[in-house]
């Protein structure tokens, strides 16, 4: 492992984030040392123990080979800072954590991580994780519907705040409808496709890899747009990138490791997915060959931009955010591309 850097006199202290989340897995409460925080003349802050507090989740398949590899905690161990996982179940329950300062780092679609920035969530997506398409209309087997104009009308679950929720959003209005023209039912993933195998809904708007899941038990994806699909963020908070800058450029060193690993890796990466999602490695293999697309430039900018620039406004017509030049604010100041363009993905060797 590369040496980071050590402390050579403290000049100021945080007090480390309690974690406000329940969902962590055993032992990542545990008390730690107070951050203490040095300059380095070359080098710049230093961050001295203290916690770094970031999340997983099964739509951020990063996540999980860095979680399970211990390649944080092995970044991260001269500085002595004690990493604490903690999992997303959606883009929404990320950025709440990141909002209440639960995490300092989480996994978000961009639409999602624009909506709430629009909202004054001080949030900044430090690295690209993936250029997914994780999100899909689906209806259970033999349903009548067969296209998104056949939604018109019907019970649709899916989970505000979150790409899946604003590609429906997308469908219908490609489609000639509107909110007012179907009934959303605001699920978390998990209950949307439970509320579909138990026909509570008519449809859903579906994300990966429960989605796949739900494919291979024979539910039918009646529509489909890779185009609809916002990338995959790594957020951060302001406070953290600021007070903490060097972690933050381990977080996004450790990401990019672990995306090379992964490329390199596919059948691993798809069985630890399997683990933690509890699906057929089947199912996980099409995830991560299929609707991960993860060699895609990690530096924000752009592309993602050119992306969330189509979406913002929807948030405005449907009432998620009050005004556009909110949404204008977010799309000039959410891309921090500091650490992903000096990302080393060498520091785990």
């Amino acid at each position: 492992m590369k040496k980071r850097f050590t402390a050579t006199a403290l000049i100021a202290s945080a007090a480390a984030a309690a974690l406000l989340l329940t969902g962590c897995v055993a032992g990542e409460n545990q008390p730690a040392a107070e951050a203490a925080v040095s300059t380095d003349d070359d080098a710049g802050i230093v961050t001295q123990g203290g916690e770094l507090n970031i999340d997983f989740a099964t739509y951020n398949p990063l996540s999980l080979v860095i979680k399970e590899k211990g390649w944080l905690e092995e970044a991260l161990a001269d500085q002595e800072i004690t990493v604490n996982w903690v999992q997303s179940a959606g883009s929404n329950k990320a950025n709440e954590a990141l909002r209440a300062n639960a995490i300092d780092v989480g996994s978000t679609a961009g639409s999602a991580a624009l909506l709430h920035r629009s909202n004054g969530s001080p949030i900044q997506v430090i690295d690209i994780y993936s250029q997914p398409e994780w999100a899909a209309l689906v209806v259970p087997d033999g349903s009548e519907i067969t296209s998104v104009a056949d939604l018109k009308g019907k019970q649709i679950a899916a989970t505000q705040g979150t790409d899946p929720y604003f590609f429906l959003l997308q469908a219908l209005e490609e489609a000639g409808l509107g909110l007012d023209d179907v009934t959303v039912q605001n699920l978390q993933h998990a209950d949307g496709w439970a509320a579909l195998q138990n026909g509570s809904v008519d449809a859903w708007a579906g994300l990966d890899p429960i989605m796949a899941g739900a494919e291979a038990a024979g539910a039918e994806l009646i529509y489909r747009n890779v185009d609809f699909n916002s990338y995959g963020f790594l957020n951060a908070t302001e406070a953290f990138i600021t007070e903490k800058p060097d972690v933050a450029q381990t977080v996004v060193d450790v990401y990019e490791h672990a995306r090379a690993w992964a490329l390199a890796n596919e059948e691993e990466t798809a069985q630890i997915l399997a683990d933690v999602a509890g699906l057929d490695l089947a199912v996980a293999t099409k995830v991560i060959t299929e609707r991960s697309n993860l060699d895609v430039d990690n530096v924000p900018g752009d592309a993602q931009i050119d992306v969330l620039t189509t979406i913002g406004p929807i948030f405005v017509e449907t009432g998620d955010v009050l005004e556009q030049s909110q949404v204008d604010d977010a799309l000039d100041s959410i891309v921090n591309d500091t650490f992903a363009t000096k990302a080393d993905p060498t520091i785990i060797e």
